[in-house]
């Protein structure tokens, strides 16, 4: 297993295949073991990178997690692509592995080529998003198929990780509530967003959620666009795989 050091603390991630390097960020209360199988699909075309945050999976842990988490992230992944000396990078992110994407891409633009950001909030933290994940993250807990998820990706430690996250997202929509340090007009990447019309969370939250969330982002990017599946539930990657390898494999290419 190999490790690098961000923060004096270790952080986990593979490499495998060879070409472009293309970074998969997982979202909250995930590892990079929810990519494990599909990434597989890249390794002919790319060099596939997976990495665990600190506090998650294979990584080091936290005792507790920055309220501005999703910036944190992404210095995570900003340190491993300087580290490694990699520009023009491809990045694909999903839910909050979505939003460290996209900060990667605003905070270290010579790095980044293209990124597709998935089934994610939007721009800045949403009280009725935050108040719907709160009732799932409790739900959730008693939940054999959700604790089953977790434990996967962590280990016996998954409940401590499971509350700095939610302990995190709180705090992130009281004190920075902002998910961006810079305007996503400052993008340079091209962006592709995705989602899923079938994302039982985001659609409870509104009727028409990615397409008034994502439809404004897209005003402000130069080099933007949208794609949402009719079907699969959140995140929309990973409950559409043969639909999004084949968008993604256009799009990167």
């Amino acid at each position: 297993m190999s490790y690098f050091t961000f923060d004096n603390k270790k952080i986990y991630y593979e490499e495998n295949g060879s070409g472009t390097p293309l970074l998969f960020l997982h979202g909250n209360t995930a590892s990079s073991k929810m990519f494990t199988d599909f990434s597989k699909r890249y390794t002919d075309s790319y060099k596939v990178i997976l990495i665990d945050f600190l506090g998650h999976g294979r990584s080091e842990r936290l005792s507790e997690f920055p309220a501005d988490l999703w910036f944190y992230e992404a210095q995570q992944a900003i340190a491993f692509l300087r580290l490694k000396h990699y520009d023009k990078v491809n990045i694909i992110g999903c839910s909050g592995g979505a939003i460290a994407a996209l900060n990667v891409a605003l905070e270290a633009s010579e790095c980044v080529d293209k990124v597709i950001a998935d089934s994610f909030e939007g721009e800045k933290a949403d009280e009725a998003f935050v108040k719907n994940l709160l009732s799932d993250r409790s739900s959730s807990l008693e939940d054999t198929n959700a604790r089953g998820f977790y434990s996967y990706m962590h280990g016996d430690d998954w409940e401590q990780i499971v509350h700095n996250d939610t302990s995190a997202i709180i705090r992130h929509s009281k004190e920075v509530v902002n998910f961006f340090h810079r305007p996503i007009s400052d993008l340079k990447a091209k962006v592709l967003l995705t989602g899923s019309k079938g994302d039982n969370f985001m659609y409870s939250v509104a009727h028409d959620y990615y397409e008034k969330v994502y439809g404004n982002m897209l005003e402000k990017l130069t080099n933007g666009s949208m794609h949402l599946f009719e079907c699969g539930d959140h995140p929309a990657m990973m409950t559409n795989q043969d639909e999004f390898y084949k968008l993604s494999m256009e799009f990167l290419a």
